[in-house]
């Protein structure tokens, strides 16, 4: 069971309701280019104090079409689109090497806005999975290589001993990213902004991609 919000909290939620009550995605017209306008939302989301604004839910689905979703950290986001690292060999990697359809959702209750994000799926090269690789704790490298991700586990002390193995194999700070781990990039097709609004009269726009344009289009709440 979660802790009850405190007073302050409380006040400190309004404020921010209050303070981005009056934005509006109106102002998201079709010369924005979605992706800028995803950076500012995801600022404000950064600044308003959010724990890990950079959580979203991935949804993969079979190749005939089983979906499962998972949350999972951006990790970078530019002109191409959104960036996430997992296990190769993991479920989730396993449905996009066989559908590389996948949708993400930033969910910012407290600013009352949402992001959806549609759009085709592929692996990074090596180069930018290992800089990244390269930039996390140590622990961090360490677990990579130590789990199969989304098999099954016989116990955590297997677990714990396959840690202390590859403690053994890397014992400086030079650990070297797995072969089965690394990045995706999710291209875009498709954005929706949504902002609450009062007596769920919220509004919607969703920007679909052209060729190398963007089209806008409202969406009843």
């Amino acid at each position: 069971m979660g802790v009850a919000p405190s007073a302050d909290e409380h006040l400190r939620r309004a404020a921010l309701q209050i303070q981005h009550g009056n934005l509006r995605v109106v102002e998201a017209t079709a010369d924005r280019d979605p992706l800028e306008l995803f950076g500012e939302w995801f600022k404000a989301a950064e600044e308003s104090g959010i724990f890990l604004p950079e959580s979203m839910a991935l949804a993969t689905a079979t190749a005939t079409g089983a979906p499962s979703v998972r949350m999972v950290l951006l990790k970078g986001v530019d002109a191409r689109g959104f960036v996430f690292y997992t296990n190769y060999e993991s479920r989730k990697a396993s449905e996009l090497e066989a559908n590389p359809q996948a949708a993400l959702c930033f969910n910012w209750t407290v600013l009352e806005r949402q992001v959806r994000i549609e759009g085709e799926v592929e692996r990074v090269s090596h180069e930018e999975s290992e800089a990244y690789f390269s930039s996390r704790p140590r622990g961090s490298r360490i677990g990579a290589w130590a789990s199969h991700q989304s098999g099954a586990l016989p116990s955590r002390e297997a677990l714990e001993e396959r840690v202390r193995r590859f403690e053994k194999e890397y014992p400086g700070d030079d650990v070297p990213l797995p072969p089965f781990w690394g990045g995706y990039l999710l291209r875009p097709s498709r954005i929706e902004f949504w902002q609450g609004k009062a007596d769920r009269l919220h509004e919607r726009l969703v920007f679909a991609r052209e060729g190398e344009a963007w089209t806008t289009q409202r969406l009843y709440p």
